[in-house]
């Protein structure tokens, strides 16, 4: 009987020792996978099952169809909440973006000290949202913080109340929001610049481009990536926005700074609106994914495009 060759073997050999090592990772994803369809998947459906029931304090499986949600859009709380979420994301997203760049290209300009500033700029992102609500809270007091302050240098007509005004308050929580979160911008930026390829830099002096110009028309362009990013994560922080707004305002005065996240704990901690409150929670999710989606599939659209060329 003639033995097989050599190289026939082979094949068989090398197969298995490739499947081990892809089923053996695959086999170690169980466990993350599991959790999260459990945990995550999970619970947005079990959340929509309750806001289809007339559930209070405790989950009652009798269904009365879409009543939870229409008396979450007559609501008048919940609209403000959604305003508010509007503007308090706008300004946030907006400020954080922005200041985070601006100090990333002066710290990327080689200024003295860059460590300490580093330092100073990232130290707000140690402290929870709980503390620095209490921090802007004593700060934006009109009887003890910077308007009192002020006032007694001699200004005595200057005013900072925005924090017990209907009008202002929302404003407050941009204000202690971009103030923790910049740090956190700057340092993604500041990556994104350092690595830029220094041979831009030297070409533009070359050629005798203004520094503005090159930051402007050359260099943002090619931070698209690290911008994507920025947008999502700050993103997400506005969207479960809770601890900060009941530390600093607590969604006051009246519910002038209310924000969904609160209006939804309130109504199932508090109110014990079960149904109502997980309502709210889905429909909250839902414009997550219809502002958030538009914008992730034109960057992975513009990404595959450019692999492409």
């Amino acid at each position: 009987m003639a033995e097989p060759a050599q190289g026939a073997l082979k094949p068989s050999h090398d197969g298995r020792r490739r499947w081990r090592p892809q089923w053996t990772a695959k086999m170690a994803l169980i466990p993350a996978m599991t959790i999260t369809i459990v945990c995550f998947y999970g619970f947005i459906i079990w959340t929509f099952v309750i806001s289809l029931t007339r559930s209070r304090l405790l989950p009652v499986y009798k269904f009365t169809g879409f009543d939870q949600y229409i008396r979450l859009f007559a609501n008048e709380r919940w609209w403000t909440a959604m305003q508010n979420l509007a503007i308090h994301g706008c300004l946030f997203i907006g400020g954080c973006v922005v200041f985070g760049y601006l100090l990333a290209i002066l710290i990327d300009r080689g200024i003295k000290a860059e460590g300490m500033f580093r330092t100073i700029f990232m130290l707000p992102l140690s402290m929870s949202f709980i503390v620095t609500g209490v921090i802007w809270q004593w700060v934006m007091n009109p009887g003890l913080g910077l308007q009192d302050a002020v006032r007694e240098l001699g200004w005595t007509t200057f005013e900072f109340n925005w924090i017990v005004r209907q009008d202002r308050s929302i404003y407050t929580l941009a204000i202690a929001g971009v103030w923790q979160q910049v740090g956190l911008c700057m340092a993604l930026f500041l990556a994104g610049l350092r690595n830029i390829d220094p041979n831009i830099w030297k070409a533009s002096r070359v050629d005798g481009i203004p520094v503005w110009r090159v930051y402007f028309h050359i260099v943002t362009p090619m931070m698209r990536t690290v911008f994507f990013t920025v947008f999502i994560l700050m993103s997400a922080i506005v969207m479960k926005a809770f601890d900060l707004v009941v530390a600093l305002t607590g969604g006051g005065p009246g519910f002038s700074s209310d924000l969904p996240a609160r209006f939804v704990v309130d109504h199932i901690l508090n109110r014990q609106e079960l149904g109502l409150g997980a309502a709210g929670a889905f429909v909250l999710l839902c414009t997550v994914i219809a502002v958030i989606s538009p914008y992730i599939h034109f960057e992975l659209r513009k990404e595959r495009g450019g692999r492409g060329h």
